[in-house]
């Protein structure tokens, strides 16, 4: 019988197959990626650079500059400026939780019960300060160009929109009488979803997810005034809706649902998302 050759694709270059795997590390490249050496051919990662703790951080550093901008990331960081602007403008303090807009809109478990639901998405756009919107905002241009890049700007803006409202699940199951803004949840998210699809030879981050995911988890318990379940929580939605999203038993690695079964599955994990917070804020879990 005729051999068969599994095609992937290129961790660097997502959209472009390939059946040619380093000699390495056994990640796929396609014919721009090839290095060619006297052990075979290897990926740019393993043909003298830098590895360990040192690559993952030029990895996350160089990421934006190799991916175009996204329409969606760029939508979405110019929201949460212009709404931090808003904030300041109506009165409220550089680092306080103060005026109409944070009132109206942070996520608090006793006013979500009285029936203010729109406050499990609207606080993934507020900020407590300068320091806390740059960082947020820093890590979604980073890693939410690579995935919208990769998935397309309907099913990136689903997976954010969805891991905001299940980090906003995960904060009022942990500390719903604490006010909790700031978009780390849906950060989580797009971190997730990234783990998701390199641990299916998809290198969206550069086949650094892992690591990254590690160090934002061991930041997110050593730090105090973190909202551990709204990280969690994000992680948990960002996971969650790109396994639902994925096409399994396909020879690519990337197929993944689009039209309806995409967003039937993205709509999913927010209904879950929202049930868990009624049901926390209700006295019923």
């Amino acid at each position: 019988m005729p051999e068969t050759t599994e095609l992937t694709v290129c961790y660097r270059h997502p959209r472009v197959e390939t059946a040619v795997r380093c000699s390495e590390c056994g990640r796929p490249i396609c014919t721009e990626c090839m290095v060619f050496g006297p052990v075979g051919i290897r990926c740019p990662d393993c043909s003298g650079r830098p590895t360990g703790a040192r690559q993952t951080a030029r990895t996350v550093r160089t990421a934006g500059e190799r991916v175009p901008a996204g329409a969606v990331t760029i939508a979405l960081v110019s929201v949460s400026v212009g709404v931090f602007v808003a904030a300041l403008g109506s009165g409220a303090g550089w680092r306080t939780l103060s005026g109409p807009i944070f009132e109206h809109g942070a996520l608090y478990g006793p006013f979500v019960a009285d029936g203010e639901w729109w406050r499990v998405i609207t606080g993934a756009f507020l900020h407590s300060g300068p320091i806390h919107l740059l960082f947020n905002m820093l890590a979604l241009w980073w890693f939410g160009r690579s995935l919208e890049h990769l998935l397309g700007p309907g099913r990136y803006l689903g997976i954010y929109l969805a891991s905001a409202l299940a980090g906003s699940a995960g904060a009022l199951l942990l500390s719903p009488t604490t006010p909790t803004v700031g978009a780390s949840g849906a950060v989580f998210g797009i971190l997730g979803a990234g783990l998701v699809l390199e641990r299916n030879r998809v290198y969206v981050f550069g086949g650094s997810a892992m690591a990254i995911v590690v160090i934002n988890l061991i930041l997110t318990f050593s730090i105090t005034g973190i909202s551990i379940g709204g990280h969690l929580g994000g992680l948990a939605g960002g996971i969650a809706s790109m396994l639902l999203l994925r096409r399994y038993g396909r020879s690519a690695p990337l197929a993944s649902r689009d039209g309806l079964p995409a967003l039937a599955a993205l709509v999913g994990v927010a209904i879950v998302s929202v049930a868990i917070a009624y049901a926390r804020v209700r006295g019923l879990a």
